[in-house]
């Protein structure tokens, strides 16, 4: 079986990424915590990369309830960028990471990297990343390290229901925010097969009761099967590109469409509350609809042309940005048919 390459072409020993998906609370923690023992009983060894222990507390915010709240979207994502780099740098020199060499995500993500490194023994290594990975940009990124390196890949999402995620929460050392659970709720996309063809090795479990023995079953047979299937490496960087394009225009627009149907739920229900005709509820539906196409439509001919690069500082930036401009719009709008609505 493949592995990744040391300088020099020494194959190391084969390899699986397995990516936990999932909202705060789904349990995803607990099984990361799991697997080593039960992954050890086969000789198997086991990395886990908890992006929580492996990213400074400073990416975090410190006032009141905002606690735990990522206090710069741009410097949250350069810490996650930081771990793949870690990770990439181990992938290509196992030998260089455990001498601690360097510092590809800056030196104490790196430290905190090799840290986990001591604890990982045995051959072949399942590697653990414990995040919640709620976009498939953020998975599809593992994916291209596995390619790269020839590994297996796989992603474990742990269904979970909100009430639960929040409780659970709630009991941490450190909780967040409810209202970060409940807009990230909003904002996931659960590993899709039939969408993205590269979350084939795929697996959903609903965790709300948490897992039975059953599912550690099917947890093993899909690590497994992916460690025996390891990914080719990249021979057409037009088609990674197109596969990044794809991606990317999928998850703006489908939070974008998320968030505009809201604002169009509430700017009806204020015509409602104005006491709007029903030709006038319709006319304000169907403006609010083109005005809704038009946005999504500029969005995917930028995103399919001209990938992340034509939506500036990456996915969450452009949602931003789109949802702030239908917002403004749609407040215009709704101005106008104010004046010609009688109260």
């Amino acid at each position: 079986m493949s592995g990744c390459a040391e300088p020099g072409g020494a194959a190391c020993s084969p390899a699986c990424l397995c990516v936990l998906c999932g909202l705060p609370g789904a349990g995803k923690s607990s099984l990361a915590r799991d697997l080593p023992a039960v992954l050890g009983r086969r000789g198997w060894g086991c990395l886990v990369l908890g992006y929580d222990d492996l990213i400074p507390e400073e990416a975090f915010e410190r006032r009141g309830e905002d606690a735990g709240v990522p206090a710069d979207t741009s410097s949250w994502r350069s810490y996650r960028q930081g771990v793949l780099r870690c990770l990439d740098r181990f992938l290509q020199s196992p030998s260089c990471a455990a001498a601690e060499c360097g510092a590809p995500g800056g030196p104490e993500t790196w430290d905190r990297f090799v840290r986990c490194l001591r604890e990982s023994p045995g051959a072949p290594l399942i590697i653990i990343l414990d995040d919640n990975f709620y976009y498939p940009s953020m998975r599809y990124e593992v994916y291209q390290l596995a390619r790269k390196y020839s590994l297996g890949f796989c992603v474990l999402y742990l269904q979970c229901a909100m009430s639960t995620c929040l409780s659970r929460n709630r009991r941490r050392s450190r909780p967040l925010p409810d209202r970060v659970i409940e807009d990230m709720a909003l904002r996931i996309e659960p590993p899709d097969p039939r969408k993205n063809p590269w979350e084939q090795s795929s697996l959903a479990l609903c965790s709300t009761d948490g897992l039975s023995q059953q599912d550690g079953q099917k947890v093993m047979e899909l690590i497994a099967a992916a460690l025996d299937k390891p990914l080719s490496p990249v021979q057409d960087l037009s088609e990674e590109k197109d596969t990044a394009r794809r991606i990317c225009a999928s998850s703006v627009l489908h939070q974008v469409d998320q968030a505009c149907r809201r604002l169009v739920s509430q700017a009806m229900q204020d015509a409602r509350d104005r006491d709007a005709s029903p030709s006038g509820m319709r006319a304000l539906a169907a403006e609010l609809g083109q005005l809704k196409g038009r946005l999504l439509e500029d969005l995917r001919r930028r995103a399919l042309q001209d990938g992340p690069a034509g939506l500036g500082d990456g996915v969450e930036a452009a949602v931003s940005r789109a949802v702030a401009l239908f917002d403004r719009d749609k407040t215009d709008l709704m101005r106008r048919f104010c004046t010609v609505t009688p109260p």
